[in-house]
């Protein structure tokens, strides 16, 4: 058995309206795994300022971990503390190699008979008419789940932003989430909080920033609007720290995002935990590929949850790899139909 590792630069569309300072690309990595002239393939998809493996000896590490590869992926991953992206890599090369298909990582209704996925639509944040320009769009689409990412304009526009949904469409038509990407402080978390419920919203990911835990467990308790945890769970391996921070802080939701988190395994960890304790989840990507998505949303499927999921970032770079995954009316389909790019895993070998 050998391995090798490639890096790819995703390129992102990026319309006018956006906020500054948003990204223009996105490094990412793919591990392949070969035995006997099979190959798998998995997406190391860590994200700058934000993955706690975000470090200068990062390629060092991918290096080791080809060097290493015989050692197997449970000693591999137990070894890789500290690295979930590469953790999430290894999980998903193995899983592709061992596969009949390499891009059919669990089989289910989603990849044998295209049973979609519900989604929600992302809206990035950017100036007024560029976010209302987006649900637009997404509305038009069929999407009748959106999240909105808050915390980059003022706050008074993104309320007018959301009372213009609301005035058009209750919340029996259009569940509203809010993403606040810890933009909130402590002090004033309470207040914005009260204004948002009146937008009737299905929650708020990440109010403050993450390990404020006092503060976190209050708003909580206390919120009118449901709080999910999110960058919240990143750095947090042990599984008893997990069930610690879910029993202190007790959040209505918590967002699993395996890149950021340590794959497969840590995620099905926060999962059982939080539903012992009635905590609700849904999964996210983090700006993967379409090999990353696939392998996320396939294990997705698995899990049985009918909230809308949020899988539907691959249409957000120029570069992104062909693949059977398609964005249609809210939801995310596996179209057998469609191929995945010719020779992608031989192009990334060498």
């Amino acid at each position: 058995m050998w391995a090798s590792y490639r890096k790819h630069l995703l390129k992102f569309k990026r319309p006018s309206g956006t906020s500054r300072g948003i990204l223009h690309e996105k490094e990412t990595w793919f591990l392949i795994v070969s035995e006997n002239d099979k190959h798998g393939i998995g997406e190391c998809g860590m994200l700058r300022g934000l993955s706690i493996d975000d470090v200068p000896d990062y390629e060092e590490k991918l290096k080791w971990t080809c060097e290493n590869i015989h050692l197997g992926k449970e000693v591999l991953c137990n070894e890789l503390r500290g690295y979930p992206s590469i953790q999430f890599g290894l999980e998903q090369a193995f899983l592709s190699l061992k596969s009949a298909d390499p891009f059919e990582l669990f089989p289910s209704d989603f990849t044998k008979k295209a049973t979609p996925i519900p989604i929600n639509g992302l809206i990035w944040m950017g100036d007024k008419n560029f976010m209302l320009e987006q649900i637009k769009n997404k509305l038009d689409s069929g999407f009748d789940c959106l999240k909105m990412k808050i915390g980059a304009i003022d706050f008074d526009t993104e309320l007018q932003i959301l009372a213009t949904i609301r005035r058009n469409f209750s919340k029996h038509d259009v569940e509203l989430r809010v993403d606040a990407n810890g933009a909130f402080t402590a002090q004033e978390a309470d207040h914005k909080l009260n204004l948002l419920a009146k937008y009737e919203l299905h929650s708020i990911e990440q109010p403050i920033k993450p390990g404020n835990y006092a503060a976190m467990q209050r708003l909580c308790r206390h919120s009118p609007v449901p709080i999910a945890l999110d960058e919240e769970l990143i750095g947090i391996e042990v599984e008893t720290k997990k069930v610690e921070l879910l029993q202190n802080i007790n959040p209505r939701y918590i967002i699993l995002k395996p890149s950021l988190i340590g794959g497969f395994k840590s995620s099905i960890e926060w999962i059982g935990n939080a539903e012992k304790l009635k905590i609700g989840w849904w999964v996210t990507s983090a700006l993967e590929s379409n090999v990353g998505l696939n392998a996320i949303s396939q294990w997705t499927a698995t899990l049985g949850n009918k909230m809308p999921q949020g899988l539907g970032t691959g249409g957000l770079y120029t570069n992104n790899f062909e693949s059977p995954l398609q964005v249609e009316r809210g939801h995310l389909f596996y179209r057998k139909d469609l191929s995945w790019q010719p020779g992608l895993i031989q192009r990334l070998c060498t």
